[in-house]
């Protein structure tokens, strides 16, 4: 059983920087691709990053490119979100996700619990 569990959010000031971490247990996560969402009071949950399994594509929402960097680290079995000049619009609750592909149909998908992010002065 594949868990994931988030962590690193917090309270910070707009213009403010935080690094989200995501730790996987219970399997090989250079098997699956990972990704970032997020969801904010009232509103759908939105894509906000995704790396490959390797590490070498990464993709991001347009309202996050330039100021959020998505990476892995295989060895250590986590994937990170690196967020800088935060703004307010980006306080959400941050959900880590872990994709694997299958030979046929649309893979299996793995959620962690969660972690706030607030960015208030």
């Amino acid at each position: 059983q594949v868990q994931l569990v988030e962590s690193g959010g917090g309270l910070v000031q707009p213009g403010g920087s935080l690094r989200l971490s995501c730790a996987a247990s219970g399997t090989t996560f250079g098997f699956y691709d990972a990704a970032w969402y997020r969801q904010a009071p009232g509103k759908e949950r939105e894509f906000v990053a995704t790396i490959t399994r390797g590490g070498i594509t990464t993709t991001y929402a347009d309202s996050v490119k330039g100021r959020f960097t998505i990476s892995r680290d295989n060895a250590k079995n986590t994937v990170y979100l690196q967020m800088i000049t935060l703004k307010p619009e980006d306080t959400a609750v941050y959900y880590c996700n872990a994709h694997l592909p299958l030979p046929s149909g649309p893979g299996r998908d793995y959620w962690g619990q969660g972690t706030q992010v607030t960015v208030s002065s």
